[in-house]
């Protein structure tokens, strides 16, 4: 058990019209400063198929792929105590300042990526930004078990917002 600081920005911009918030950066998406960078991750994937892109392949393109489809990415949590990626683990959760993002962008909606994220963005973020959170199922390799179709059906409440 560790204690981690999240060492990346949030990626917006002024025209981000919906934020997906994971919990915290997993070990490897830590060590290359980007999110959802886990090869066996789906989240890339998914969003990819339903926004109708091909699969971005470096931190570039995935950015862009983002900014011309006007979605803003974060996580919950500034810092916690964690093991590994598991967020199960998690500790002495510090949030991260969600309204940041709220009051330089167009954001409206809240996504929020897994149980853990949806739990501590409810415990946590939902008194300061008084947006509630829609849940998505998480694209992580821990999720083995849901199907990639479902996965993807599930995110395509997406494009509702867009």
């Amino acid at each position: 058990m560790g204690k981690v600081q999240h060492t990346f920005n949030p990626f917006y911009d002024r025209n981000s019209k919906i934020l997906i918030l994971g919990s915290m950066p997993s070990v490897k998406s830590r060590e290359l400063g980007f999110y959802y960078m886990h090869p066996q991750n789906r989240f890339w994937r998914v969003l990819a198929d339903i926004l109708n892109e091909s699969m971005p392949t470096t931190i570039e393109k995935r950015k862009q792929m983002l900014q011309k489809h006007h979605i803003a990415l974060w996580d919950v949590l500034a810092s916690c105590d964690i093991e590994g990626s598991s967020d199960s683990s998690i500790t002495k959760a510090k949030p991260n300042d969600i309204n940041r993002i709220i009051k330089e962008s167009q954001v409206k909606n809240i996504f929020v990526t897994g149980r853990k994220a949806e739990d501590l963005y409810n415990k946590l973020c939902f008194s300061k930004t008084k947006i509630p959170c829609i849940y998505l199922p998480s694209t992580s390799p821990a999720n083995c078990a849901l199907p990639y179709k479902k996965i993807k059906s599930s995110y395509e409440i997406i494009l509702k917002y867009l």
